[in-house]
This record gives structure tokens, sequence and C-alpha cells, in this order.
């Protein structure tokens, strides 16, 4: 890290750990709408609880304001309005209103084809409101070609929310990608700019998994979609703070094609199959 992004990228990565841990004691201890609203049954049967999603949301909100402007308010607009979002989803899941036969996103954008808008599918209108404001305020645009960069940053934060949910499927998984990934945006040739613009919101992503993935790996709670589209929604912030338009082209390319990839692909399945991957996948877990 440069000298400018060091004091900012601690601070972050400090504050949204510090955030994490004393918000997760806060809400065990005073749970929203009672803990029975946020519990779910994971991929064993047992039941865990979802509220490690608003934890890692606030945390990665908070450290987000470390950040230089304007990256500050798009971490924070990112985290938050893909948190909220996802929590949309969460709670209506629990409840029983989310639509049958509306799975995946596929299954989102055909119900929407047929005039019927399903909660998934408001999920998918809400990120992708907030990734086009969270880039609309980190790149402020003034002509149509920055107009355009903006549009694909607004894509990759939106796209960067849903793909980081997808791996949300077994203790510590998706916290694990989202720290990998945070990792490599904070990584730089010494005095690259993008570099030392994207590390405070990737170190505030590093610094929300730290705080939950003891929990997480445990078995004992999990993202859902509140932290896993918050974490993934400042991931994208990140990005579009390092790249410029053929990055980002690019990483949204990446992120779309995985995306497509796992309507037909099972991500546990390929995992399992690929060693390398598979004791990665399983490492911390009891």
């Amino acid at each position: 890290m440069n000298g400018a992004s060091t004091p900012r990228s601690a601070l972050a990565l400090t504050a949204a750990r510090g955030a994490g841990r004393r918000l997760g004691a806060l809400l065990r201890d005073h749970p929203p709408a009672g803990a029975g609203r946020w519990d779910r049954r994971n991929h064993r049967g047992a039941t865990v609880t979802l509220l490690e999603g608003p934890t890692a949301a606030l945390a990665v909100a908070t450290g987000s304001l470390a950040s230089r402007p304007p990256y500050r308010v798009a971490g924070v607009v990112a985290a938050l309005g893909a948190g909220a979002f996802g929590a949309l989803d969460d709670l209506t899941e629990r409840a029983g209103d989310r639509d049958a036969g509306a799975r995946g996103l596929r299954g989102h954008l055909e119900a929407l084809r047929r005039r019927r808008v399903t909660t998934g599918a408001w999920k998918v209108l809400g990120i992708g409101a907030t990734g086009l404001a969270a880039a609309v305020v980190a790149d402020r645009p003034r002509t149509a070609g920055q107009a355009f960069d903006t549009l694909l940053g607004g894509a990759l934060v939106a796209g960067s929310a849903n793909l980081l949910n997808l791996f949300d499927l077994r203790p510590g998984r998706a916290a694990k990608v989202a720290t990998v990934v945070a990792v490599s945006l904070a990584v730089g040739a010494p005095g690259s700019a993008g570099a030392a613009a994207a590390r405070p919101c990737a170190a505030a992503v590093l610094g929300a998994c730290s705080a939950v993935l003891p929990d997480d790996l445990a078995g004992r709670s999990m993202l859902g979609d509140t932290g896993a589209n918050a974490l993934g929604g400042v991931l994208g912030v990140a990005a579009l703070a390092r790249w410029e338009r053929p990055g980002r082209c690019l990483a949204l390319a990446t992120v779309v094609g995985l995306t497509l990839a796992s309507e037909r692909i099972s991500f546990s399945r390929v995992i399992e199959s690929v060693p390398v991957l598979r004791e990665l996948d399983r490492l911390g877990r009891p």
C-alpha cells in the first residue's frame, strides 16, 4: 500500500471489524422482530441465524466511511441499499411470501416478462437502482462518455452484489470469496492511483468478513441475501474505483458470465470436484 491509502485502509478495516463484533453481539441480544424471524435451515438441516447479514451490511457500511470522497458515500449507498433489498428477500422468504416457481435470475426475469412482479424481481430492480446510484455518486458523470462508464459501473456494482450471494451455500464460502476478491482489488503496483482508491472499500469488506466469519464457519449463522448483497455491492464500488472503462468491461463480463453459468452449473459441484478448491472451501469448518 502507498502512504496515502494506508491510514484510510487501516481505519476502514478496524472500523468494520469493530462494528461487526459489537453489532453482532447487539443483534443477538436484541434481534429485530424476534430471533425466530431470522432463523433458517442450512444445507445440513441445522438451524442457523441470518442476523449475520445485517451485521455484515452495517459493518461494511461503517468501514466504507473511511474511504476517500466520493467512494465514501458510494460504498455506504451500495452496502445499505443492496443489504436492504436483500433483507426484503430474506424476510419474505421466512414469512412464506416468496413467489413459487420464480427461482434464480432467469425465473424472476421471466415473471417480469409476464407482468408478475415477484419479491426477487423487486430485489433485482432495487439492487440495479442501488448500483446505478452508487456509480453516479462515485463517477459524477458530465459527458456522454462518462455516463457510459457510469452505466458500466452501476451494472458492475449490482452484478457483484448478486454474484456473491450465489456463493452463500456453504458455511464461510461467500465470506472467503469476498476476502479473496477484496485482497485482489487492494493489491497494486506502488503509486497505482486505482489501487489506492480501491483499498479502503476493499479493507472495509475484509474487516466485515473477519468479524462474521468465525460464526459462519462454525455453522451458527449465515450471510443470507442481506449480508452477501451488501458485501458484494461494496466490492463492486472498490472495482469501479480501481478500474476505468477497459477494466470495468472485463470485470462486468466476468460477473455476467459467472451469473449466467450459475443458471446451468452448480458452483458447489464444481468446487467439490477440484481438490484445491474443495480444501479451501472446507478450511476452517469444524
